[in-house]
């Protein structure tokens, strides 16, 4: 089968072919896995965080990828969850212990990092952490679903807002164009601000219902009772934190944060952008109940990520587009023709 290799760790703006493609074979489910031929797989910035070592794969080479859709071709044994023939999504856990707080156990496994991913035509997944998709998405619509919007889900649920708050997102890509969506329909009347330095994606917001949307410096007309960091930078925490009100809360979703502006943390000001009870909460990882939420929600909406497509040949330059900013909403990989 055709696949995607992490085989090195590298800096992608000195090699912007990070992945080999990789004939391998096809990979047998265990007694309780399913086996999934793979119609897309999402692109998301987690990839970029393995290839240039800051969440680095324990073993490699691998085969990356964790918003993956596709059908269930062949049964362990032991499978009862699904048939042959099911159409399937696979996230970030890829295994854990079960349970609310699965997702900081020690026996916490991701997929396309500690076992391989969805860059590949074939994988197996355990059948507790495979989810049925619901019919009202295409399979380009569900992937990002499976951790943009999933992860996302998380952090707005961490974020603690409630209806006629204002919400704030820093960045608008993959996760926070779906997790604005999530937003609005469970809290009809949240106010929702967005910071981003990219017009295209304050436009964008403003396109989704933002009630403003302006640069990651900027300072709106009201404070925020919570902010939800979706960046790969530290300039937008110290944004957010002196956006905040008493006792307001920001929720960093990234897995790592790069160093390109680490230097910003020395003007950190303990007045500014710590006190008056602000707190600062970080999201880690998922539960597959975030997952199987996050779908229910989203297929009632309906919600409609946006997304762009590459082919599975195009995935180098699809995480090349991901670290130079273009962003509009999500990227996904298609193994099969479009949908």
């Amino acid at each position: 089968m055709k696949a995607m290799h992490i085989s090195r760790i590298v800096d992608l703006n000195k090699d912007r072919q990070p992945l080999d493609q990789v004939e391998l074979s096809l990979p047998e489910p265990g007694e309780f896995e399913v086996r999934i031929r793979v119609s897309v797989c999402g692109v998301c910035h987690t990839e970029l965080d393995e290839i240039e070592g800051r969440t680095r794969p324990p073993q490699l080479p691998v085969v990356p990828g964790h918003e993956v859709i596709g059908v269930v071709d062949k049964r362990g044994s032991g499978v009862s969850r699904f048939s042959v023939g099911d159409r399937v999504g696979v996230g970030w856990i890829h295994s854990s212990s079960g349970g609310n707080m699965e997702n900081v156990n020690e026996k916490f496994q991701a997929t396309g990092r500690d076992v391989d991913g969805g860059y590949a035509e074939y994988m197996v997944a355990h059948q507790d952490y495979a989810f049925l998709i619901p019919n009202v998405f295409s399979d380009s619509e569900a992937a990002p679903l499976l951790c943009a919007g999933s992860v996302g889900y998380r952090a707005l649920k961490l974020a603690g807002v409630r209806d006629g708050q204002k919400l704030g997102f820093t960045g608008f890509g993959g996760s926070a164009h779906i997790v604005l969506q999530l937003a609005q329909f469970l809290y009809p009347a949240i106010q929702i601000y967005v910071f981003a330095r990219d017009p295209g994606q304050q436009q964008h917001a403003l396109e989704l219902g933002a009630h403003w949307a302006g640069p990651t410096e900027a300072s709106p007309d009201q404070p925020m009772d919570a902010i939800i960091d979706t960046t790969p930078a530290w300039k937008p925490v110290l944004a957010a934190m002196e956006n905040l009100r008493p006792g307001g809360r920001l929720v960093i979703n990234a897995i790592r944060k790069e160093d390109n502006d680490l230097d910003i943390l020395q003007t950190l000001d303990y007045g500014r952008h710590l006190w008056l009870e602000k707190e600062i909460k970080t999201v880690a990882n998922v539960t597959a109940e975030d997952i199987r939420q996050c779908l229910e929600i989203a297929s009632r909406i309906p919600l409609k990520p946006e997304v762009e497509k590459y082919q599975f040949s195009d995935a180098n330059q699809a995480l090349c587009d991901l670290k130079a900013g273009k962003v509009r909403g999500a990227k996904v990989l298609m193994l099969e023709p479009a949908q």
